[in-house]
């Protein structure tokens, strides 16, 4: 699937070729290398909501840190009943850090009465599959654990990522109706990297900018390790392998047609409906991985938001599912 130029959006359209002029695809060594460089903007403060760094104990041993970072942003003057959501940064599960997407995050803690919890999840590049699932399933439970304490309803947990961080929102979703500990109100899994394979069409020598083929197969060969290439791959590794959609929570996304992703987010997302479970999915013409992001002034960047944004705020006041009790 060869794009050129011309088949991108034309507000886009500079971005893209200055992007891949710079970035042509993302080999093993640019993972570590971003990673390293995005780290930088870890920090401690930020002006317009409370943002905390808490270091909890790792469950499983896959890294050598004992601890896992998250962010928990929330709003000043905190309101009674918030909305509890796990976000989770994009970045091909081998770089990026949680204040990238503050964006994103800043929508929902001042527009929405949220507290957002965001996990500095291990990345593939210091450890592969299943540590990052591994610990965003610990800040998940963190997060219902500690739902009080940030006055959050405990019913109406949401999880959502963009990129890889929407391949981990999906993952999430399944391992937590699977282990029965805690319950997922809503999921919001953007542009999200499912499939390992790479059969589908869209995902098939795909040279667009941000995000193409190769990077696509350098990055889960990183996420994957010595499973790479195996039929041995779990629905928790990569969620295009799922055959039961059933109880899964309801979801959002969007996607570029240009972009790898396109045609597995449309057939995930088409399988939870087929299960009968609501999912609602916009489609964006000659626009490419990550479009919002890159672009955000852009009309695309605009609409995609706004489309998250009025279907969030439908979940917040139609969604809950109640926690299960543990003995």
């Amino acid at each position: 699937m060869n794009i050129s130029n011309k088949m991108i959006h034309p507000e886009i359209r500079t971005i893209g070729k200055i992007i891949r002029f710079i970035i042509p695809y993302f080999k093993t060594s640019t993972f570590k290398l971003s990673r390293h460089i995005i780290g930088v903007l870890k920090k401690k403060s930020c002006k317009d909501m409370c943002y905390e760094q808490i270091y909890i104990p790792r469950k499983e041993r896959r890294v050598t840190e004992d601890l896992l970072r998250i962010c928990v942003y929330s709003p000043f003057e905190r309101k009674k009943k918030a909305t509890g959501i796990l976000w989770i940064h994009g970045g091909g599960y081998g770089l990026g850090v949680p204040e990238q997407d503050e964006a994103f995050i800043r929508r929902f803690v001042l527009t929405y009465n949220c507290v957002v919890v965001s996990p500095d999840y291990c990345l593939s590049t210091i450890a592969p599959y299943p540590a990052a699932l591994e610990d965003c399933y610990t800040a998940l439970m963190w997060l219902k654990e500690n739902a009080a304490l940030y006055d959050i309803c405990p019913n109406q947990l949401m999880v959502g990522g963009d990129s890889a961080g929407g391949g981990l929102t999906a993952a999430l979703t399944i391992y937590a109706r699977d282990k029965r500990e805690v319950a997922i109100a809503f999921q919001m899994p953007l542009y999200p990297m499912l499939d390992d394979r790479m059969i589908t069409k869209s995902s098939q020598n795909n040279d667009a900018p941000v995000w193409n083929t190769k990077s696509n197969e350098n990055a889960w060969k990183l996420y994957l390790g010595s499973l790479y290439g195996t039929e041995d791959i779990s629905p928790y590794a990569a969620p295009a392998r799922l055959t039961d959609f059933s109880n899964l929570p309801p979801a959002v996304t969007y996607v570029g047609d240009l972009e790898p992703f396109y045609d597995e987010t449309v057939n995930y997302m088409e399988q939870l409906k087929a299960a009968g479970v609501s999912a609602k999915y916009k489609v964006f013409t000659g626009c490419y991985h990550a479009f919002d992001i890159m672009a955000g002034k852009s009309t695309p960047a605009k609409e995609a938001v706004e489309f998250l944004m009025k279907n969030f705020e439908y979940a917040q006041n139609h969604y809950f599912k109640e926690q299960p009790f543990i003995v």
